[in-house]
């Protein structure tokens, strides 16, 4: 296994087909449609960023204005330098497959990751190697989550498109693949590939 590195946090709640993970450092959440992925035992899963939130780490207790007789945000950091401590970053993944015994799978893998399992952002070699297939958009347009999956599946292509040998011909193969999966959703349709201009 190479060397891992671009560590974007840890995992601390955890189902079949997702995953939050917390950040090390304030406001450093990947991008939304990122591709992450952790490492337990012999198998990798990979995931794709769906949502990330900065709130209090006491539930039920939200952060209140301070910046009144500040004249920029860094100032307000400055003064309270406690805030860094009370605050913190989350990020939710969608599991879209996983690799195991040198085998890749666009398909959830048997188990959850492990609660304190490292999320790590994958390389660019990663994700060309894990969107050679486009198996895993059938998990995401069919998932239920917080963002709508129309920006979830654009953001993801897009990304996704930055590192393929030609962009454009990713993005329309995907826009093909989306075609055959929507079948008749013409509006979802519509609405994916009205987002997929790369960015």
């Amino acid at each position: 296994m190479a060397e891992l590195t671009g560590r974007a946090g840890e995992v601390i709640e955890a189902s079949t087909n997702d995953f939050v993970a917390q950040c090390y450092e304030l406001y450093e959440s990947p991008p939304l449609g990122s591709l992450v992925k952790t490492v337990d035992e012999a198998v990798e899963q990979y995931a794709i960023v769906h949502n990330a939130t900065t709130a209090s780490i006491e539930p039920g207790r939200r952060p209140i204005a301070r910046g009144r007789d500040e004249t920029n945000e860094e100032e307000i950091y400055r003064s309270s330098p406690q805030l860094l401590k009370l605050l913190r970053t989350e990020f939710s993944a969608v599991v879209v497959g996983y690799r195991e015994n040198g085998r890749l799978f666009h398909y959830l893998p048997p188990k959850p990751v492990r609660i304190h399992s490292f999320v790590y952002q994958c390389q660019a070699e990663e994700v060309e190697s894990f969107s050679q297939s486009f198996d895993f958009l059938n998990i995401l347009v069919n998932s239920h989550l917080p963002v709508t999956v129309e920006e979830l599946v654009a953001a993801s292509l897009r990304r996704m498109s930055q590192v393929a040998e030609d962009p454009h011909a990713f993005l329309v193969a995907g826009g093909k693949e989306l075609a055959v999966l929507l079948g008749g959703e013409f509006n979802r349709l519509k609405g994916i590939l009205s987002r997929l201009e790369s960015e």
